[in-house]
């Protein structure tokens, strides 16, 4: 008979204080990347999530929301009566409570408040920072981005990871296509991106050992369709969340795969070439940071 060795018992010990979602999880409808309707949208199953989840997986999740957040940060920051989008976590008093906790420094914020809007909202109001050409979406990215990767929980930490590395190296890659510096849209501090700043002439960047899917993210970037570009991205995301909850069922891992999944194919439910276009173009738009740039032919 094999006793239970010292790893054994750290690998299942999380698994058996994890809560477990039965009844939830077995009445969620399935779907799949090329499903054309929706179960419900994202809206609808925050508030289902709401009412069902623990406090603690409530809190894990709310990492995922706090992208809606920054947003309505940016707004409020430029106009204080900016409309906010619903989805966040922050109600608007509580954003607007953090702006005047930073300027006054306080040493212990509302804890709802993630610690990375303090330090950048300690940045956006330095006299220095704004006067020195800052890309306040970039930044405030990049330390939401190392936020979500220093999550306690591996999945969602991994999850940050993922997007952040594809987000560099795609937007890198456009970059140096229409001759730009490609070293100013890497965010983030995570090994991959450290590495490509110090090898940012290099083909690879120099990481094209390091980073396991370079080469499938370099074929991303040359597919000459625009809409099918960003559709096999979010495809090669969904297959990756598929990969990595392989043996998640009931728990909170298994939820956000099916909450991170909803989302895109919310986003590509009645999304045309034309929208797909668009959205390609606005990426261009922010790289190109005014510098004028020839169209493509």
């Amino acid at each position: 008979m094999r006793y239970p060795t010292a790893i054994d018992i750290r690998l299942i010990l999380p698994m058996l204080f994890k809560n477990q979602y039965y009844y939830f999880v077995s009445g969620l409808p399935d779907f799949s990347f090329d499903s054309t309707k929706l179960p419900f949208t994202v809206e609808e199953f925050r508030a289902l999530l709401d009412e069902e989840l623990k406090p603690a997986d409530k809190k894990l999740l709310d990492i995922y929301f706090f992208s809606y957040d920054n947003r309505n940060l940016l707004e409020i920051l430029k106009n204080k009566d900016a409309a906010i989008n619903s989805l966040g976590v922050l109600s608007r008093h509580e954003i607007i409570e953090a702006i005047d906790d930073a300027s006054y420094e306080l040493v212990k914020p509302n804890e709802k408040i993630p610690s990375y809007y303090i330090q950048f909202i300690q940045t956006w109001l330095s006299d220095e920072a704004q006067n020195s050409g800052q890309l306040w979406e970039d930044l405030l990215s990049s330390l939401y981005m190392d936020y979500g990767r220093e999550t306690k929980n591996s999945l969602i930490a991994r999850w940050f990871e993922l997007n952040l590395n594809i987000g560099n190296v795609l937007s890198a890659i456009y970059a140096r296509k229409y001759g730009m510096d490609a070293a100013r849209v890497i965010v983030g501090n995570n090994e991959i991106a450290k590495t490509m700043r110090l090898n940012i002439n290099a083909r690879d960047f120099g990481i094209g050992q390091e980073l396991e899917y370079f080469d499938t993210l370099q074929r991303l970037s040359e597919e000459g369709d625009i809409y099918e570009r960003e559709r096999k991205t979010d495809k090669f995301r969904w297959e990756w969340l598929e990969e990595n909850t392989v043996f998640d069922y009931f728990d909170i891992e298994y939820i956000f795969a099916y909450l991170c999944k909803l989302q895109i194919l919310e986003r590509w439910v009645g999304l045309n070439a034309e929208e797909g276009e668009r959205v390609f173009r606005q990426l261009i738009e922010r790289l190109k940071n005014e510098i004028e740039i020839p169209e493509d032919n």
